[in-house]
């Protein structure tokens, strides 16, 4: 097991610079995932820590020890990648023991190594089968205990669960899940996915176009997001956000509205604004609620609604004519074009700086 750390770390193709500086560090038996939109260079920042991609410049530490300029099966890393990469012409069990027929290991090592392996993955029915013969979720477990049988110090997965359909996915999250407390070795997981951030994750990273947004736990980054994007990239359906005036300043809390919005107190979290200025509210659509006339903060009109059974989603088209998502926890019917007034508790809504406000001061 080991601690990985990137200081200052950066990648550039000719002149295109890809990770513009980065930060991290991950300790010893931790689960890490990184998680961003496509382009972001999650999946090329940890091909540097694989060691399939130079790094530009900066460090990467992997155990104490600096690893800028040693190979992958030097670096004490595993990886499992997106398209499993098993050959399709071995079995199983020849598959799984691959790194170690390379590396030269005893018949006996391979045979015990392997049969910990599919232990572990509860996959010894499996190993005289070919890949031809195993559904998607046995091929990815395949790919991860070929990684096990390595012993690394560190795990390295590459969106390993998006060949999959939504079931096996829940199915491989948990097998993962289960994996990470029985081996606690540090991992290091990319995704697209933010329900697998969520769940499998000790701490997130959230990226953009090549920078850090913010780090922290997947509830931390959930309640408390840094900035608009983290706040509008977690959670499902996307936070609302809502063009409003400050129209008061009292210390750490604004008074705001809007055509739509009814005047509200909210908590500025310590974030810059000033009276007369423009700001953007950020309402998950889970805290909203239908109330009865005259008692909301928010009225609009309902242009569609899903009843998915335990929870329903309503899009509604509001005073201003812009679009709010409603999730409300219940099956419960709402017709196209019928008014409805919503309310939700201040103290869990976001205030967030606009971006042409701050650009003219």
């Amino acid at each position: 097991m080991a601690e990985v750390s990137l200081k200052g770390v950066k990648k550039s193709f000719g002149r295109v610079e890809i990770i513009k500086g980065v930060d991290i560090h991950i300790n010893d038996g931790e689960f890490v995932v990184f998680v961003g939109p496509s382009g972001c260079g999650k999946s090329t920042l940890l091909r540097m820590i694989a060691g399939l991609e130079d790094i530009t410049e900066g460090t990467l530490e992997i155990g104490g020890r600096v690893v800028n300029q040693l190979q992958p099966k030097q670096r004490g890393v595993a990886m499992v990648f997106q398209n499993y990469a098993i050959f399709p012409h071995m079995t199983v069990r020849e598959n799984i023991a691959f790194g170690l027929t390379i590396a030269g290991a005893s018949r006996q090592e391979k045979q015990q190594k392997v049969a910990e392996a599919a232990r572990i993955l509860q996959m010894e029915h499996l190993l005289d089968r070919r890949p031809s013969q195993l559904s998607g979720g046995q091929r990815q477990r395949v790919a991860i205990g070929r990684a096990i049988t390595r012993k690394p110090a560190v795990f390295l997965f590459d969106e390993p669960l998006s060949n999959l359909d939504a079931a096996l996915r829940m199915d491989m999250r948990m097998e993962i899940g289960r994996l990470r407390r029985q081996l606690g070795t540090t991992m290091i997981y990319v995704t697209h996915d933010q329900v697998e951030a969520m769940t499998l994750a000790d701490r997130i990273v959230v990226l953009k176009d090549g920078q850090v947004m913010q780090i922290g736990a997947p509830m931390e980054l959930y309640h408390e997001p840094a900035n608009r994007f983290v706040a509008g990239f977690l959670g499902a359906p996307s936070m609302n956000f809502l063009n409003v005036d400050v129209l008061e300043l009292d210390g750490e809390v604004a008074m705001v509205g809007n055509q739509s919005l009814e005047p509200i107190r909210v908590a500025t979290r310590r974030r810059p604004f000033r009276k007369d200025g423009k700001a953007i509210l950020g309402v998950r659509p889970q805290y909203l609620r239908p109330v009865h006339s005259g008692k909301g903060l928010l009225h609009g009109i309902v242009a569609h609604a899903e009843r998915l059974g335990s929870e329903t989603v309503v899009d509604l088209t509001l005073r201003d004519e812009r679009e709010l998502i409603a999730a409300f926890n219940e099956d419960k019917v709402f017709e196209p074009g019928v008014a409805l007034e919503l309310t939700f508790d201040t103290a869990l809504a976001h205030l967030f700086p606009d971006e042409g406000e701050l650009q003219t001061h």
